[in-house]
């Protein structure tokens, strides 16, 4: 039975639109997600970072927070708790993750050099690549195969982390914890565990990117049989053991709206992140936050591993993805915690990685339903030119239904299970997408789209706005070949890779 582990004391409205209203909406916000303002959302799963219901142990927490600018006791009552959880002894608050990859990353990798990773999410492979790096991803081979129940398809490829450590100009390992860009599949501590190995073999530094750190412990007591019955925050503390530092936005796991962290074993290379942080965030007791932040990270990152707030938040995530196969709705198997992914490729085999399948599944799931998604697939993790023009496919077209923590109750993930049944009736009817303005960084935040169908009258594409051929459109090949649509010779193209 599923049962919210929680009751609620304070309540906001939802703003309820029509689909010609949405259809207005989504128009003007160039048709990405990102662009519509939150008041023309009716269920919000864009992201789960950033977006929980505070407790009110936290709000009372906060009333407590203490603004002093340097030496604050918020921040000793932050590292403290950082500290019992991880045993690193240097501990730098920031504003959030991203801020942490920044810091640490320039202040480690050289340019040239690889980052390698079971999978770099978006602004980890950003801040790799804006340093003139590399981002390889390694998943395990079980990754591959997203309607298997393998419990730990989050792992890395050991065997080619052994043979790039070997092959050098490797600058950092860091581990996703869960595993974000690969489906929200957990990491075995043994996987963790071996990898840290092989790393400090090859004298190569191990590092976590912990953001969701809470639900993969959850998951690793659930299913590896080493750690069957232990609470989540011990197997935490056995996974952060192994690793040589972590960064993390605890806009997660620790269940606040603002708040990241850096922490690490190593004094020296702490001495120079230390001072990339006073540079640019703030100085090394707040780090861009304010105490009252400090004080509800502190007790969010309690709350957050708590085994009855896990085993319910699993629980409204399973109840989602049964929801969703019952609706013929394909999903990664199995459905993690802290999201349900959709396999829009396979429900949208009309629509080639060009036109952005899982785009365009999650544009519907707007349309029809208010409901807010994110794509990742090609938009997000493939490779465009300078015209826009899909070069190089992601290895599959994913929507990923994200859960805040604490915020919508099972009436609500009803809805949106009913909703995403709505939009399978009519997938044969949905739309392609083209980019029409695409910043050159992380552009699926920002860019602008529009509907694109199959003429198949003329064999071309063309636009829905203008009904004019789409010059320059290619279908993009596993072969690695991509053919012109408007019929001149193939060029060649990025070969594709599921690793990449």
């Amino acid at each position: 039975m599923l049962m919210e582990p929680y009751r609620i004391k304070v309540v906001e409205p939802i703003t309820l639109t029509d689909r010609p209203e949405r259809e207005k909406f989504m128009a003007a916000a160039g048709y990405n997600p990102f662009n519509l303002r939150a008041e023309q959302v009716m269920i919000d799963l864009l992201t789960d970072s950033g977006t929980g219901a505070l407790s009110a142990a936290q709000q009372a927490a906060g009333m407590g927070g203490d603004e002093t600018y340097a030496g604050s006791p918020s921040f000793y009552r932050f590292r403290a708790e950082v500290e019992d959880l991880t045993s690193y002894p240097h501990i730098f608050p920031v504003h959030q993750g991203r801020a942490a990859e920044r810091i640490l990353f320039g202040t480690l990798l050289r340019p040239g050099q690889i980052s390698l990773s079971n999978t770099h999410f978006d602004t980890t492979r950003a801040n790799v690549e804006l340093l003139g790096c590399e981002a390889r991803d390694i998943p395990c081979e079980e990754a591959g195969d997203i309607r298997s129940d393998h419990p730990f398809k989050g792992n890395i490829d050991l065997a080619q982390l052994e043979a790039f450590l070997r092959w050098g100009n490797v600058g950092q390992v860091i581990m996703t914890v869960t595993n974000n860009g690969g489906g929200g599949q957990p990491v075995s501590i043994d996987n963790i565990r071996r990898a840290g190995e092989i790393c400090r073999a090859h004298g190569i530094p191990f590092f976590l990117d912990a953001a969701r750190f809470a639900e993969n412990a959850w998951l690793v007591s659930q299913n590896e049989p080493e750690f069957a019955g232990l609470s989540p925050r011990t197997v935490a503390r056995e996974m952060f053991a192994l690793a040589d530092g972590c960064v993390a936005s605890l806009k997660k796991d620790g269940i606040v709206h603002m708040g990241g962290v850096i922490a690490l074993r190593d004094a020296g290379l702490a001495a120079r992140c230390e001072q990339a942080l006073i540079a640019g965030e703030g100085f090394s007791t707040y780090g861009g936050l304010s105490g009252r932040d400090l004080d509800m990270l502190a007790q969010g990152l309690r709350e957050g591993t708590d085994a009855a707030y896990l085993r319910g938040r699993a629980a409204a995530t399973a109840h989602l993805a049964g929801l969703l196969t019952d609706a013929g709705v394909p999903v990664v198997r199995p459905p993690g915690v802290h999201a349900v992914y959709i396999d829009a490729g396979a429900v949208l085999p009309h629509l080639p990685a060009e036109l952005f399948p899982a785009h365009s599944f999650a544009t519907e799931l707007y349309l029809e339903g208010g409901v807010r998604a994110v794509e990742i697939g090609s938009l997000m993790c493939g490779s465009v030119d300078e015209h826009g023009v899909l070069t190089k496919a992601a290895p599959r077209e994913l929507v990923r239904l994200a859960l805040p923590r604490r915020v919508y109750t099972q009436s609500h993930l009803e809805y949106v299970a009913e909703t995403a049944a709505s939009v399978m009736k009519r997938v044969d009817e949905l739309p392609g997408y083209r980019l029409v303005d695409s910043p050159k960084v992380l552009r699926h935040f920002k860019c602008r789209l529009e509907p694109v169908e199959r003429s198949f009258r003329s064999g071309g594409l063309v636009g829905q706005a203008d009904r004019e051929p789409l010059a320059g459109f290619v279908d993009v090949h596993r072969d690695g070949f991509a053919d012109a649509v408007d019929g001149s010779a193939p060029r060649e193209g990025k070969p594709y890779s599921p690793v990449s």
